[in-house]
Formats: structure tokens, C-alpha cells, sequence
């Protein structure tokens, strides 16, 4: 079962407390429509064989605003893409959750919603105090709210949230932002968004957060981009209590059983040694269907095995790519926009100095473009009007090709599939 003691009630707190006591806290991407399902689905994750945090992740429906459609699927019996909390009565998800959340196992509710009111008020009212997004990173990759619109629901709910305070209660918000559509977006940008969300959190009364970085295709660039993330939040936001989520790569997964376990156990080895407190990983069906519940208790011990097996490195000689530079300056080029940062953030993405490659929401400008050289770093093709200093800027011939983007989407599943059976494969059959 989960290894985790804590005495703290809340989310931020308890990943703190199993940080400062030398685990890497592993949680799952988990959400199914029955309250039944959904309960055995936390409990399942609760008595793994690790350190564990539960997961709530909500349907299309409810992270798009088709509530109705949400409870029509309800009625019909079919079965949705994760929770619809709005669809369910509080009463169905306060009893879900009864005897399941609590100080040893604290659960975060993951939507993907640029209008994340009605989810905030819901989640608080059936006791929960953690969830995830920002007005950038929930409202680029996944549809068409005006960055504005979003800034103003994000606004709203960070103030919800913060407001718990009161009643004794610490809540606690994840950025997205180092996550912006999964891949082939070069870290300084990822490592940018994801400061820059933390302090609009901060500026609208957030105390408890974290900040995210996606697995990428080069494990020593990964590195650099945390530990440049881990500097960023020291120095900009030494106030609050923070803390550093590792996504599992979110491209192409690969397709073998032995290239996804090393891609998972690389994830967790890069957790470790880069000080990440949190990891959410993926399983080895990713590149089939959404996993069972099984599958994801599976990838949670696999990862946490792999974790037990690394040591923390996070200071050292890391190669200087100019990660850190490139980062710095962008957080200050919007920063400098306005002391309001949601209008700071809105006036960046109008002037460009915000701008993610291969992203069609009507506000991106739509001018930078990445690459993946043969060692699989992401690097700038083109910049469009981002602030860059001159050696980090973009080599001329490397604009990307229609052939060489389906490449760059694949490199990762082709460099884990080819590379045959993981000699350092953690076996979890006998527990």
C-alpha cells in the first residue's frame, strides 16, 4: 500500500512532507464516469505499492461546458472519458470520496478547462481543495476562449480557491504550463509559461502550488530546463510554498512494452535526480486506449520502484544551452508589460512575445516554429517577436518540413521501440 505518512491535510502540504522525507510522489492520470468505478479507481491507487496521490480527472463534457450532454450519457448508461462532477449530485461524490481522501491520501481534480468556474465552486463543495490549470496553459491548446476570457475565469477561480484560506483550509493550483500541447515546444517557453502562471496564481491570493515541466526528447536538455525552472521559482517566488510536477512524456508514446517501461523509468529517474517532487505518469497503453486501472497502478510502481533506485543529484555541471537566460527573459518581457498580470499575459500573446509553435488558437501569433536536431533537443526555428538573446536564436535552414514535423511527433516512440528489451526492467509481479 501507498508508503506515504504525513500529518498535513492538504495536498501541497503532504507533497512537501514526502519530498523532505526522500520520495517521489506518483499519481495517475485517472478518471471514469462511474462514482462506483471512480472510488475503487482512488482506492486502487491509495494501496499501491508507493507514494501515492489520487486523481479525478473530468470528462470532454464537463472541461468543455456541455453539462447537459454530460448528464444525457449519464442517463443512457454510456460510459464518458473521466468524472463528470458537475453531472453527479455533490451527495454521489462526497460519498465517493468518503473514507478515500483524506491527510494520507490527498486527491486533486484534473479538468483542462479555460471556464473552470463551475468546477472550482463544485470541487470545493464536495470538500476537495487541489486541482490544476492557468489562464494560458488550459486556454491555447485546447480551444478558443479568447486569452482575455480566460484570464478573467482564471482570475475568479484562483480568488475561490484562495478564499478557503479563511476556513482554515490551504488550497493548492498546479500550472499547466509547462506542458503546452505535449511536445515540440522548446523548454525556455515551457519553463516560461509555467513561472509566469505561478505568479498570476500568487498575485490572486495563492499560496500552495506547483509548477510543471513535460518530459521531452533529450533527458540532458530535461534536466537543464528543470533545474532552470527550480532556479526561476526560487528566486521570483520565495514566498510561497512551491514545489516541481513531472509530466511523463505526453507525445507519441511508445508502442512496445519495453520501450514504454524505459520511457517511464527514465521519467522517474529524471524526477529524482532533478528534485521533482511529483511525477504524473502514463502507462504502457497510452498508445492504445485509455488504461485500466490496473494498468495505472502498474506505471505507478513501476515508476516509484525506479525512483527508489536513483539517487538526487540536482546541483552539479549541467551543460549551459541558455535555457535559464532564455526563460529569464521572457517572464520579464511580460512582467514588464504590466503590474496586472493577467492583462500582462494577454498583451504578450497580442504582441507576440508569447507565441507556441504549431498552435492555432486565435490570439497566437503564430510565428515561431521548433525543431528536433539529431539528438532529439528541441530548438528555434523561428521566434516570431519573442524576446531571445543573439545566441540563442534560431539557425538559419532549419525551418521545419511537413515530412520532418511527422518525424519530430514520432522520434520518441521510434527511439524507445528500436532500442529492444529494458535491461533495467522493475518487475512488480511479487509485492
Amino acid at each position: 500500500m501507498s508508503t506515504g505518512r504525513s500529518t498535513s491535510p492538504w495536498f501541497g502540504g503532504f507533497v512537501a512532507d514526502m519530498h523532505d522525507a526522500g520520495q517521489l510522489v506518483v499519481q495517475p492520470r485517472m478518471g471514469v464516469s462511474d462514482p462506483g468505478a471512480m472510488r475503487a479507481g482512488l482506492l486502487a491507487t491509495r494501496d499501491a505499492a508507493a507514494t501515492t496521490v489520487g486523481t479525478i480527472t473530468l470528462d470532454s463534457y464537463t472541461r468543455t461546458g456541455a453539462h447537459a450532454a454530460a448528464r444525457a450519457a449519464l442517463a443512457s448508461g454510456g460510459d464518458l472519458n473521466g468524472y463528470p462532477i458537475l453531472a453527479h449530485e455533490p451527495a454521489t461524490t462526497r460519498a465517493m470520496l468518503d473514507g478515500v481522501a483524506g491527510p494520507g491520501f490527498p486527491v486533486q481534480v484534473r479538468h483542462g478547462s479555460a471556464v473552470p468556474d463551475d468546477i472550482v465552486r463544485t470541487l470545493i463543495g464536495v470538500g476537495l481543495h487541489a486541482t490544476e490549470g492557468g489562464p494560458i496553459s488550459y486556454c491555447l491548446p485546447y480551444g478558443r476562449v479568447p486569452v482575455q476570457t480566460s484570464v478573467r475565469n482564471w482570475v475568479r477561480s484562483c480568488e475561490r480557491l484562495a478564499a478557503l484560506r479563511a476556513d482554515g483550509v490551504e488550497p493548492h493550483l498546479e500550472s499547466f504550463g509547462g506542458c503546452l500541447l505535449g511536445m515540440l515546444c522548446p523548454p525556455s517557453l515551457l519553463v516560461a509559461v509555467s513561472v509566469l502562471e505561478g505568479l498570476f496564481f500568487r498575485q490572486n491570493g495563492l499560496r500552495s502550488i506547483s509548477l510543471s515541466y513535460a518530459q521531452q526528447s533529450n533527458a540532458d536538455q530535461d534536466r537543464e530546463a528543470i533545474l532552470a525552472l527550480r532556479r526561476l521559482a526560487a528566486e521570483l517566488m520565495p514566498d510561497l510554498d512551491w514545489h516541481i510536477v513531472l509530466y511523463t512524456y505526453m507525445g507519441m508514446y511508445p508502442r512496445s512494452s519495453a520501450g514504454g517501461t524505459r520511457l517511464l523509468r527514465e521519467a522517474a529517474g529524471l524526477a529524482v535526480r532533478t528534485g521533482a517532487a511529483r511525477l504524473v505518469v502514463k502507462t504502457l497503453a497510452e498508445a492504445h486506449r485509455i488504461p485500466t486501472v490496473a494498468e495505472n497502478v502498474r506505471a505507478l510502481e513501476v515508476a516509484a520502484a525506479a525512483a527508489r533506485q536513483c539517487a538526487p543529484v540536482t546541483s552539479g555541471s549541467v551543460a549551459d544551452s541558455g535555457i535559464y537566460r532564455e526563460a529569464r527573459e521572457l517572464v520579464g518581457a511580460v512582467t514588464g508589460l504590466s503590474d496586472d498580470l493577467g492583462r500582462a499575459l494577454a498583451d504578450a500573446f497580442r504582441l507576440g512575445y508569447l507565441d507556441v509553435p504549431y498552435c492555432l488558437h486565435p490570439d497566437n501569433a503564430g510565428r515561431s516554429r521548433s525543431y528536433l536536431d539529431q539528438d532529439g533537443r528541441l530548438r528555434w526555428s523561428q521566434t516570431g517577436s519573442m524576446p531571445v538573446r543573439a545566441e540563442t536564436r534560431p539557425v538559419r535552414g532549419t525551418e521545419q518540413t511537413a515530412a520532418g514535423l511527422l518525424a519530430s511527433l514520432s522520434f520518441v516512440q521510434r527511439r524507445f521501440d528500436d532500442a529492444g528489451p529494458d535491461p533495467g526492467a522493475v518487475s512488480t509481479a511479487a509485492r
